[in-house]
């Protein structure tokens, strides 16, 4: 998604989090819906632009930063936080 790659990935384990609505989820094992939805990323030009927006949108929330203060509030609610 950080590259502008449209993405269509397995709507199993952390991938749907991650990706949230930036990307195609598709069943693991539905080889036919894989094929389908490659070819619609291939073949549609207006799907891969909104694909690609949505997908670089979403990954710029993943940064060092946020994820710095999101283990900070967790070490915060489970009273291991250093006070300044």
């Amino acid at each position: 998604m950080a590259c502008g790659a449209p993405v269509v990935v397995s709507n199993a384990a952390s991938l749907p989090e991650v990706v949230g609505d930036a990307g195609l989820l598709l069943p693991p094992g539905n080889a036919r819906a894989w094929a389908e939805a490659l070819g619609r990323v291939l073949t549609d030009p207006a799907l891969r632009a909104d694909l690609r927006a949505r997908g670089l949108a979403r990954a710029a929330g993943f940064t060092w930063a946020a994820a710095a203060r999101a283990t900070l509030e967790v070490y915060r609610q489970l009273g291991l936080a250093l006070e300044n």
